[in-house]
């Protein structure tokens, strides 16, 4: 993004009515061309967005495998937000996608990737040394998770960052700070510790909270949480952020966490402690972007036939497992043409006392179409380079091809 310092040379170079420099501070402060509609009397203000997505997904089939239902077009988001401010010390968030929210209630399984509802939370802004956000949304803990899918060219996020492994939303308390004109960030929380089930409104029988802590700082200027340098910054701008997150889930005797809380590899809630620590990176300059994400995972189930522990003994496993991965990603934006290209590289690996983690290669190609800088259309490839063996897949390719167009 463009320096602060940026936006105000052009200013005062430009001497034009009030509600013209008006109508370029808010151009200039967004990540698109178009300002959101906005409904204001003065003293608060409410903002209204949309955003439509769809693809059509094929997948290249193992050799044996017959089931082809994945291959079909999919409605991948019906949202509508609504963001804004009561005066000077509250501000709010809310978006909701309707086509998840039809979706879970036919398979009554959550994608927690695509939930339903993607935010509902308040912010004060009142006291002077920090800012509380109080409701649901999501985590300041992965800065992969943290990046808009509607800015980026991929129909997916990694699979370490998508919710499986560990949860990108909850409901909890977040204490915000800045400092440094905005270039660094600190970020603790509370919360349930159940991610997108949360939302039925109980905890799990432990009781107990999970608290997760970020802190990231940029340089030479404040850089926000995108993957694309649309605007060409010219001078090479950086950020590094680490987190870390910590939940002690131990269950009582007889007792279980609610159906699908461990999620699909059983690791997103564990009958025991569980420590998560992250590290990122990301760089742009003239339309060039680059980021760089890893997270190790440190699991002690409190039950020694726990089936995390691959049926070997407390001796041969001193009471923990290991799992983690990384992701590697490049962008360019081709201004001329409109047009995004990425490549992102990943590695997951699920359990230290399984031999072999995943891999996997994904190129994708965003086109922004002409007339309207929001409605784009997206491209994206997986080729699994090679599967953990207690994740197989059952396809080696995957291709999606659609078209997503946002109001705002």
């Amino acid at each position: 993004m463009t320096c602060n310092v940026f936006i105000i040379s052009i200013i005062q170079k430009k001497n034009k009515m009030k509600k013209y420099i008006f109508l370029l501070l808010v151009i200039l402060s967004m990540n698109s061309s178009f300002a959101q509609f906005v409904i204001s009397n003065g003293q608060s203000s409410m903002e209204l967005s949309s955003n439509f997505s769809g693809f059509y997904n094929y997948r290249v089939m193992k050799p044996g495998e017959v089931d082809d239902s994945k291959d079909r077009f999919k409605l991948r988001d019906a949202q509508i937000g609504i963001d804004g401010h009561i005066g000077k010390d509250f501000e709010y968030s809310f978006k909701a996608d309707i086509a998840d929210m039809a979706a879970n209630t036919i398979t009554n399984v959550i994608d927690p990737e695509n939930p339903g509802l993607l935010n509902a939370n308040v912010t004060y802004k009142g006291f002077k040394f920090m800012e509380v956000e109080m409701g649901y949304g999501k985590l300041y803990y992965s800065r992969n998770s943290m990046v808009p899918f509607e800015n980026s060219a991929y129909w997916q996020a990694a699979e370490i960052t998508r919710g499986s492994v560990f949860s990108v939303r909850d409901i909890g308390v977040t204490l915000k700070k800045n400092f440094w004109h905005q270039r660094a960030n600190a970020y603790l929380g509370a919360y349930t510790g159940l991610g997108e089930l949360s939302l039925a409104g109980d905890n799990d029988p432990s009781g107990k909270l999970e608290y997760i802590g970020r802190f990231d700082v940029s340089f030479p200027c404040r850089y926000r949480y995108t993957e694309i340098d649309e605007r060409h910054t010219p001078i090479p701008m950086f950020q590094f952020g680490v987190a870390g997150r910590y939940a002690d889930k131990k269950l009582p005797p007889g007792t279980a966490f609610p159906a699908n809380a461990t999620s699909t590899y059983g690791l997103k809630v564990i009958d025991g402690e569980r420590y998560v620590y992250g590290f990122d990176a990301s760089f742009q300059y003239m339309g060039f972007s680059a980021q760089f994400e890893i997270h190790q995972m440190h699991s002690r189930p409190q039950n020694p036939n726990d089936p995390l522990f691959q049926n070997y003994t407390l001796n041969q496993t001193n009471g923990y497992i290991l799992s983690g991965g990384y992701i590697a990603q490049i962008n360019y934006y081709v201004k001329n043409i409109r047009t995004i290209l990425s490549a992102r590289y990943e590695e997951l690996d699920l359990n230290d006392l399984v031999i072999g983690s995943a891999r996997r290669f994904s190129p994708a190609i965003g086109y922004k179409l002409k007339g309207y800088n929001n409605a784009m259309v997206k491209f994206q490839y997986f080729n699994i380079l090679r599967d953990e063996s207690i994740d197989p897949q059952d396809f080696k390719q995957q291709f999606r091809l659609g078209f997503q167009f946002q109001l705002k």
